[in-house]
Order: C-alpha cells, then structure tokens, then sequence
C-alpha cells in the first residue's frame, strides 16, 4: 500500500491503538488470575473496552472492531499455549520490526482503481499480487522496519484442498539438508547454500557500527537505522526468494517428499554453528515444504530425529558408528560401496519414509537399534 503522510498517521495511531489494549488485555488477565483465581474471556476483555475508551479518549479515534480483533488475537494466544504449549503470551514492544492491526469487516476492495478502503482511515492505492474472489474475512494491515506498508486479506475461496496424490517409490524424493550444502537430494543433486547472510556480514558490521556512533534521538540516528533495516531486508527478501523458488520446484516434480524432522532450536544453542543454521532457514523452509503439499496435493513424510541415517549402508544395512561429522565420504566394510554422506543419508531418509508407510517394493537400509557391525 502506498498511504499519504495524514494516512500513515492514522495507520500508526491503529497499530499503536492495537498494541495498547493488547497488553492492557494481558496484564488484566495476569492479574485477574493472580489476585482473584478466575479467567478473563474475550468476552469479558471486550466488555471493558468502553471503560478503557473513557480513561484513554485518543482509542475513540480508532476503528472498534480492530481493538476486539487484539483481545482476540490475545485470547488465541493463551489458547495456543494451553493446548499446543507454544510458549505462554508476552507483551508486544513497539520496536519490533514488523507492527500490525487487524480489520475484520466494512473494508472494501477495488481492484479497477487499484485501491482499497478501510474504516476511519481511507482509500489507499494499492498493488495487488493477484485478484481473487470469494469472502473475504479479515484484512491484515502491517508496515515493515523500512516503513512499507502490505495489507493481507484472508478469503474463502470456497475450493476444497485437493486429496494427496498415491506416490511410489520413483516419484518419492529423499532431502538431506546441512550447512555445507543447502540440500542434498536422494537423486545425487546436491543444492549449494547461497549463504546470504555471510555475504551481507561484513556490510552489516559496518552499518552497525554506523548507528553505534550517532547520538540517540537524532536524524542521522533515524537515517542509520534505516539503512540498516534496508540491508537486512534485502538479506531476508533473498532468502525468502532462494527458499520459496526451491520448495517450489521440489513439490512440482514429486509425488512425495520424505525430510528428516530436526530440533533447530536445540541445534541453535550450539554458538559455533547458530548463526549458519540461522542463515540456512530449515524451519522456514520445512514450513513451505509442508503447505504447498497441501496445496498441491502432494505428501509430505517426516523421519524420527534420531534415525542415523548418514552412519547405515543404504545399500547393505551396515552401521558405522565410528563416522565423524568430517568424514564427508565413507566406503562400507560390508559391501564396498563408496558414499557420499550427504547423498547416502538422503537416500536413507526416503526408504526409512517409506518403509513407515508399509510401502511394497522398498528395500536396503533396514532402521536398527543395536549395532549391525559385522564380527572382527
């Protein structure tokens, strides 16, 4: 969206607005529970929303239904965090990068003009990334570090998910990832991590340093700040870029796509190795893996974490306990055949996602518990 100076105002005075009953919603909850032993619905936290407009008139001035949209925004959280344990609700700062506020109704969408209208604020010329059609639901207004405005609107088209398409074991692919290498596919094609991060690290350093020196609260402050936003935004537009190209092209060429389910958080503790797999995005891209099988009606299949599947023969069965991370190649005992780690452990992960799925003709690397080693 492309707002004018009196719109970006009344646009921050909403996502400002939105913060504010968020986390007045939030320290009433706490301390309802606290004090008084009982739960505040969003039913509740709506019904105190007149009382907070008249201690804090400036609310007035904003749309109703994006203030209830944040209580239940808030009374989503602490569902998640009871029945999903994802972390329990925390308070929203005013420096996060990315600010928004929700409208759920009473906008409008004009895709001739190029503009959408939105409830005490106005019309905004827009640039839409398609046109689409069905009921819409709620529009998500957001502005970037960068100050760029995007509104995402949720719409039923009506079309029911396709059924997931049979797969065999020719058009079911294996993926190793790693920090080397991106990915490492079970078809022998290894994709090379494009390290973005590591390329922008030392432009940062210096951009870091330039926001370091200037006073706070000054303009050339405001203007170094800005310049670093820019660049680790243009580091995270490749990486969204590199990411979504690639799980696009995986979908699109397979019926089934096999991938090894990873503790990226645990693996994020290691200081020397955090800022690679940072870089690397596996979450993120395991994330667009998953949603576009959907969309597409493929199948996506997930191994145990634990399953050494770079130690065992994909050919003969046979486990090396004795590979270490540096040995990036390795020739069994058992049947001489030579490997590539990276592309023996993809082929692992696709006859292990398959033997779960009780598939008929899979055979080679068997899953084993105790060592198959053979005796000396």
């Amino acid at each position: 969206m492309y707002p004018s100076r009196e719109q970006v105002t009344l646009l921050m005075r909403h996502i400002h607005a939105c913060r504010f009953v968020y986390n007045n919603s939030l320290e009433q909850k706490i301390r309802a529970y606290e004090q008084e032993g009982r739960k505040l619905s969003c039913f509740d936290l709506n019904n105190r929303l007149p009382a907070l407009k008249e201690e804090h008139p400036w609310l007035k001035e904003v749309n109703s239904q994006s203030l209830q949209s944040a209580n239940k925004n808030l009374d989503n959280a602490f569902t998640r965090f009871f029945r999903e344990k994802k972390g329990f609700p925390r308070f929203k700062s005013k420096k996060n990068p990315v600010q928004s506020f929700q409208v759920p109704q009473h906008y409008r969408v004009n895709f001739k003009q190029r503009k959408i209208k939105f409830p005490k604020i106005g019309e905004f010329k827009t640039v839409f990334h398609r046109v689409f059609t069905g009921k819409m639901k709620y529009a998500t207004v957001s502005v970037t570090s960068t100050k760029k405005w995007f509104v995402s609107i949720l719409v039923d088209d009506g079309v029911a998910e396709p059924a997931p398409a049979p797969f065999s074991l020719d058009t079911t692919i294996g993926i190793d990832v790693g920090l080397k290498d991106f990915a490492t596919l079970s078809t022998g094609e290894k994709i090379e991590n494009p390290h973005y991060m590591k390329t922008s690290l030392q432009r940062l350093k210096v951009l870091q340093r330039m926001v370091s020196r200037k006073k706070k609260g000054s303009k050339n402050r405001e203007k170094a700040i800005q310049r670093l936003a820019r660049c680790h935004e243009k580091t995270a537009n490749q990486r969204n870029d590199f990411l979504h190209k690639l799980s696009f092209r995986v979908v699109s060429e397979n019926q089934a796509i096999a991938v090894e389910s990873l503790n990226v958080g645990g693996m994020m503790k290691n200081h020397h190795l955090a800022q690679g797999i940072g870089d690397v995005s596996w979450s993120m891209f395991f994330t667009m893996l998953e949603y576009k099988c959907q969309r597409y009606g493929k199948t996506l299949l997930k191994i145990g974490r634990f399953d050494p599947s770079s130690k065992i023969c994909s050919n003969c069965g046979y486990l090396k306990q004795d590979l270490a991370l540096s040995d990036r190649e390795w020739i069994c005992p058992d049947c001489g055949t030579h490997h590539d780690r990276d592309i023996n452990a993809a082929i692992n992960i696709k006859k292990f996602a398959l033997q779960e799925q009780n598939l008929v003709g899979v055979s080679g690397a068997e899953r084993t518990v105790e060592p198959v080693d053979s005796p000396q």
